[in-house]
């Protein structure tokens, strides 16, 4: 499935001091085991929350990317969500590390290696399936799902709901016209028109070049139909039914993944 996208591994090249810490502090709710964990990506300490479905596992494992606005209750519910269908999930919070106010106008790329070492960190965790996992990204959280998809050899999936699909730092040109290629997009059908133009071009160049893509529009739904406080009968539905479709995409792309590294 990867083998169709050019990867960047030794574009941007990077010396890592890389070290591990689990905190003590763990938590369980909804039938998952919760805990925060942090690791470091040189002389920066980056925090996450670990999430672990009910048993020994080892469990299909996901990293979770957050959207522009940070990590808060609204990421940790969708986290959540996509661990209750059976996903060892690791949810960095790749804003607070370096010190990044929730809605940032611009993208720091200093924050693609603090998301990218999430991948590791998960191959130390027993209860995960880590030799192959999916990336799952949320609005800007997209673009990071693409690049690690490019970068690195264990991303058999990418999910991306509303996902940025260019840099968020290019001139409009490029906004409009440029695309990097993903998997799953899941996108509202009120979403902006721009968003959703990089997003059909996205989906129609994988699919030209044989890459396995799918793309599910929910009609009535508006951007960020899945945390709205003000949600409508079909954005919740389309909710339950987003969940669903990406458990399945994701567990697809994972199958053949039976042990860990």
């Amino acid at each position: 499935m990867m083998r169709s996208i050019a990867r960047a591994a030794n574009v941007f090249p990077l010396l890592v001091a890389l070290a591990f810490f689990v905190t003590a502090a763990t938590t369980a709710a909804a039938d998952l085991t919760v805990r925060k964990v942090s690791y470091r990506n040189a002389d920066v300490t980056v925090d996450a929350v670990l999430y672990l479905p009910p048993g020994r596992g080892p469990h299909p494992a996901v990293l979770f990317v957050h959207a522009r606005r940070g990590w808060d209750e609204t990421a940790d519910a969708q986290a959540r969500r996509v661990a209750q269908h059976g996903f060892a999930v690791l949810a960095p919070d790749y804003h607070s590390s370096r010190f990044i106010v929730n809605w940032p106008e611009t993208h720091d790329p200093a924050t693609e290696k603090d998301v990218e070492l999430g991948i590791d960190f998960l191959k130390t965790v027993p209860e995960a399936a880590a030799n192959r996992i999916c990336v799952v990204g949320i609005s800007r959280g997209g673009y990071h799902a693409v690049l690690l998809a490019a970068r690195r050899p264990e991303v058999a999936c990418i999910v991306t709901y509303y996902g940025h699909m260019v840099n968020p730092n290019a001139p409009e040109p490029w906004q409009v016209y440029r695309y990097a290629p993903q998997f799953l997009i899941l996108v509202p059908h009120d979403e902006q028109e721009l968003r959703r133009t990089g997003i059909r071009r996205a989906f129609y160049a994988l699919l030209k070049r044989g890459v396995p893509a799918e793309i599910r529009m929910y009609p009535h739904a508006r951007r960020a139909f899945d945390f709205r406080e003000d949600q409508r009968p079909e954005e919740k539905l389309a909710t339950e039914d987003a969940a669903r479709w990406a458990a399945r995409f994701m567990r697809a792309a994972l199958a053949p993944a039976s042990g860990r590294n």
